[in-house]
């Protein structure tokens, strides 16, 4: 698919689904000494998430990681349908799709490493970080210019909020 052919897909988007780790953060974690795993998470990727969560879009987050931090950020920004431990990703898809009356097509997934790849052949539009595995890389129908963790997911949320004319760019009374 073509850059053109890509964008064509945009408009029809009402759901966004993400990975964590490599998607979200740049898929490295700092282990303390007590064992707890930290993540880091891009703030420009946090406000985009809420401004498409406040404009109305769908926004699923489905994660083979169980980090309590990251879950508590993701809160934090209003999302609530979040699956972390999903191994077989492919069921909570299918669930949520079936409990929110979503179809395939309006789905917009960016995942970055082989267990996301069942669910991407399955979206509307795939997509993937530009440091994303190379077999991901292959079936996206978009690769981001940015790295997980560095940007992806707010480069694709505004190119989808633009193109539906949902994306300002001046939101300073609702953000004050």
């Amino acid at each position: 698919m073509d850059d053109k052919s890509y964008k064509e897909y945009l408009s029809h988007i009402t759901t966004f689904i993400f990975d964590v780790d490599g998607v979200l953060t740049d898929g490295t974690v700092t282990i303390m000494t007590n064992g707890d795993m930290l993540r880091r998470m891009n703030i420009k990727d946090g406000y985009a998430l809420k401004t498409a969560k406040d404009a109305g879009f769908n926004i699923c987050i489905i994660s083979g990681g169980t980090n309590l931090g990251v879950q508590k950020r993701l809160e934090g920004l209003g999302i609530t349908d979040i699956y972390l431990g999903a191994h077989h990703k492919i069921n909570q898809y299918n669930d949520y799709l079936s409990n929110n009356n979503i179809t395939p097509d309006q789905v917009l997934y960016m995942g970055d490493d082989i267990p996301d790849i069942p669910v991407m052949k399955l979206v509307g539009l795939a997509t993937c970080p530009q440091d994303a595995a190379v077999e991901v890389k292959a079936i996206s129908n978009y690769i981001s210019h940015k790295f997980g963790g560095k940007g992806a997911v707010r480069d694709i949320i505004e190119q989808v909020m633009k193109v539906q004319d949902k994306w300002d760019g001046n939101f300073d009374a609702k953000y004050d």
